[in-house]
């Protein structure tokens, strides 16, 4: 089977705004213009596609630690949202 390119260039291009995302959470202290929903469906689309590389496809390959990589960002992400709640309920 053949580099699923185009695959790649989606994963590169959607993972390039989790690291300023994550640097956004971390640097502002506060949640606003963020949804915890939001990065949960996400991280749900991601373990769907890792699940699809790996069990229907039986493929391994450079994609499958994209999926792993934007999962993981996702996930520090998320847990900067549960820091920067707890930051704003103790600032009330």
């Amino acid at each position: 089977m053949n580099f699923p390119i185009f695959e790649a260039v989606m994963m590169v291009c959607f993972g390039m705004a989790w690291p300023v995302s994550i640097l956004k959470s971390w640097r502002s202290r506060t949640n606003k213009g963020k949804s915890l929903f939001f990065l949960i469906i996400i991280v749900i689309g991601y373990t769907c596609g890792l699940i699809h590389k790996l069990y229907w496809q039986a493929q391994v390959d450079a994609v499958v630690w994209l999926y792993v990589l934007n999962a993981v960002m996702v996930t520090i992400d998320g847990c900067l949202y549960g820091r920067n709640y707890l930051i704003e309920k103790r600032a009330r």
